[in-house]
């Protein structure tokens, strides 16, 4: 048995230890007699015992006593339960028993039923006690329920509405891991060739993504109800329209012209299907879609290359200490090590090259070098666009002229070829520029090849609304409609013969002919440039052509393989190392900005200021595009019900003033998480210098300690030498002190090694 003050010392052990070991109901007071007090610390214990048994988070040192304790405290209380004169607990004969058992029977109903029978199985007592105790405890949780379970139903059904929500969360998030295309071999491109290469086809693939998504919306809501009313084609199929987009083509749903102005109603009671509204309305929910995913996708990526502050610290913590430990393929560990060793490859490189300084002469050679080739690329481009110009207007001509079938590709092959030698050619300034850091390189590709592109994108776009909308041909919006089909295959082609030959040839070259210059590097700038160009058209031609989606969807997921095919072939890793992970945010800020921004310009200006074919679309008869739902909102206006439609349209999609204010809180976010940006530069470039810093001073402290523990040595060495003189005398008094000490000594230590046993 165990004495008053070694019970009191056991609750304030109880007591001391936290508050998720032991529950704060369970206090118990220091005046208990004994014998209460192994009943409440054994209910203590027991539960606690359980408590540790679910392994459910680690405890610490303190929790592991109170285990230790809990098991030996059992073991009295057994030995009271089984003493003379006491019985099992179902059958209590003094009413201090009565007490233990209501208090253990107590702990264990608020239990679950798991930790229940495991604080049951862990008494010391027999199995007849222990079942007793199961069917009391069982019996008076059952009574317990019945009476709470008004009360419990709602906090019960919210409990389980918020299990089956996260559980509905995690089996949504494993299918999309589970169902998400090329991520092993996003793997391993970032292992061989790192993240610089790899954002690429996270761009690809993310566009792939956006044109699965119009297609459904276009193909659901345009394609699916015209197919419903659609006539016979009549015309013959002759293959030539796969290069052409005429012919057999033009009378499908493919274009603009094929598509009906009635109202599709089935039956006499049947809904109506206004296909003018769908048109405009799916159109213009793709775009709106398009536009908030660009906003949400660059504040995501800006937010976590830009904010966040680890970025500036280049994730060392993530790539020295942490490793995932569920990775036990042998073949995934390589592919992860070699993930990792590329990573702290690029940070390294890219520490070393922020920490170059150049001389005044080669700032200014550097300087003199950058303006001459912006001075030739501008001019170039410049050069470019007016041979687009002036080819796309004598185009028609041409056409009235040739009337061979393959006339039509002659503009649509030139731009193509423009596209691929020019980005070439700004490829070559890297020679003469020589930039210390591939980003900088990277980043005046991209600024280069996009002023490129997007300027012959607009020059087209000024012909087709000015030249052929204008000209009274024949439902001018198919034939627009074709002109960017035709484009989109001659680029898609274009890009084929350069994967399979043009890169091909190039590696033959480096490691047959000149070795010196060996396999060639992966142009980033030039293939995401080649992406956003499609993109682009895409976005145009989809009012024209409502398939458009789809053919791009079917050429990226194409390109993929290509272009991993061909990089796994005929390139080699970057020769400098850098960290690609901003790039995804360039990225998509060069497709909202010129390129999405264009087509949403060319897209109003041809709703609100073109006038619809006479013979042919959806919009036939109409002044205006617009003018469809200005005779919808009409209709609704003399409907008191659908008002409300009416106040939205006209005082907010209908009103500059609220576009303006969008504009403008747009613009101060972005101002705000630029500051935010810059403040946090600041601040990391600050605790930097104070990291030095206190380097420098715990440097200087162990210096100071270093020489104070010289000076110590140099003291002690001078005083033991005449102490040693001393001793190479020794009195034989002073010899006979120090064998009965040694004796003394190694008497105790025998004393206390047989108390210890």
């Amino acid at each position: 048995m165990l004495s008053d003050d070694q019970v009191n010392e056991i609750i304030v052990e109880v007591e001391n230890v936290p508050s998720g070991v032991v529950p704060e109901k369970t206090l118990v007071n220091s005046n208990f007699g004994m014998v209460s007090s192994f009943g409440m610390v054994s209910s203590i214990s027991d539960t606690d015992v359980t408590d540790s048994q679910s392994f459910s988070s680690p405890h610490d040192k303190k929790s592991k006593q109170l285990l230790r304790f809990s098991t030996s405290l059992n073991e009295s209380f057994s030995q009271t339960l089984h003493s003379p004169g006491s019985v099992g607990i179902d059958t209590p004969r003094t009413s201090h028993e009565n007490i233990q058992g209501q208090k253990l029977i107590a702990s264990l109903i608020p239990m679950t039923s798991r930790d229940r029978i495991k604080a049951i199985r862990n008494q010391p007592r027999t199995m007849e006690e222990k079942r007793n105790l199961k069917k009391i405890v069982d019996k008076e949780k059952s009574k317990q329920s019945r009476r709470m379970l008004e009360v419990n139903c709602c906090a019960q059904c919210l409990n389980s509405i918020s299990r089956a929500y996260r559980r509905s969360k995690n089996s949504l998030s494993e299918l999309l891991d589970s169902i998400s295309l090329w991520q092993k071999t996003l793997k391993v491109i970032g292992g061989k060739f790192g993240t610089s290469v790899l954002s690429y086809f996270n761009f690809l693939r993310w566009l792939l993504k956006f044109n699965i998504f119009s297609f459904i919306v276009t193909f659901s809501f345009i394609i699916i109800p015209q197919f419903t009313v659609a006539e016979k084609n009549t015309l013959q199929f002759t293959g030539l329209e796969f290069f052409t987009g005429a012919g057999y083509f033009r009378n499908t749903v493919m274009y603009y012209g094929f598509y009906t102005n009635s109202t599709i109603q089935h039956g006499n009671g049947g809904a109506s299907y206004n296909m003018q509204l769908a048109y405009l309305f799916t159109i213009g929910a793709c775009l709106i879609v398009c536009f908030f995913s660009l906003l949400f996708s660059m504040a995501r990526y800006f937010r976590n290359n830009f904010i966040n502050p680890h970025i500036y610290s280049r994730g060392i913590a993530k790539l020295i200490f942490c490793w995932d430990f569920t990775v036990t393929h042998e073949r995934a560990v390589k592919l992860k090590q070699k993930n990792l060793s590329t990573e702290i490859r690029e940070n390294l490189s890219e520490i070393r090259q922020e920490n170059v300084k150049l001389t005044l002469n080669q700032q200014l050679i550097r300087f003199s070098a950058h303006l001459a080739a912006w001075v030739v690329s501008t001019g170039v481009a410049v050069a470019c666009c007016v041979a687009v110009y002036y080819l796309a207007e004598n185009n028609s001509e041409f056409l009235k002229s040739h009337r061979n079938p393959g006339a039509v590709l002659l503009l649509p092959f030139l731009v193509s070829c423009i596209n691929l030698a020019v980005p070439r050619l700004y490829s070559l300034f890297r020679l003469v520029e020589r930039y210390e850091m591939p980003r900088h390189e990277v980043y005046t590709l991209l600024i280069r090849n996009i002023f490129l592109k997007i300027s012959i994108i607009g020059i087209l776009c000024y012909y087709w609304l000015n030249i052929v909308a204008q000209a009274g041909e024949e439902c001018w919006e198919t034939l627009i409609g074709q002109e960017i089909y035709r484009l989109l295959l001659m680029d898609f082609v274009f890009s084929l013969a350069d994967s399979f030959l043009g890169e091909f040839l190039r590696r033959l070259i480096g490691m047959q002919f000149i070795t010196s210059s060996g396999l060639q590097e992966f142009d980033i700038a030039r293939n995401v440039l080649e992406l956003i160009y499609a993109q682009t058209l895409v976005w145009i031609g989809t009012f024209f052509c409502p398939l458009l989606p789809f053919i791009q969807m079917i050429t990226l997921f194409i390109m993929f393989y290509v272009k991993n095919i061909s990089l796994m072939m005929n390139f080699q890793p970057p020769s400098k190392a850098w960290r690609a992970s901003q790039m995804m945010t360039f990225f998509i800020f060069l497709l909202f900005f010129p390129s999405f921004s264009g087509v949403l310009c060319t897209l109003a200006i041809t709703i609100w200021r073109l006038k619809p074919s006479a013979d042919c679309g959806p919009f036939r008869g109409l002044p205006f595009f617009i003018n469809s739902i200005y005779g919808w909102i009409d209709t609704l206006s003399k409907r008191p019900s659908y008002l409300w439609v009416v106040w939205i349209y006209r005082n907010l999609i209908g009103s500059v003033h609220f576009f303006f204010i969008l504009t403008l809180i747009v613009l101060i976010i972005t101002y705000l998480y630029w500051q935010i940006t810059e403040g946090r530069k600041i601040m990391i470039r600050l605790l930097h210098e104070q990291i030095i810093n206190e380097g420098k001073d715990k440097m200087f402290l162990i210096e100071k300690l270093t020489k104070l523990q010289d000076v110590e040595k140099r003291t002690t060495t001078s005083s033991f030498i005449p102490e040693r003189r001393d001793v190479e005398q020794p009195d034989p008094l002073h010899v006979r002190e120090q064998d009965a000490a040694c004796d003394l000594r190694l008497r105790r230590s025998v004393q206390e090694e047989n108390l210890e046993a």
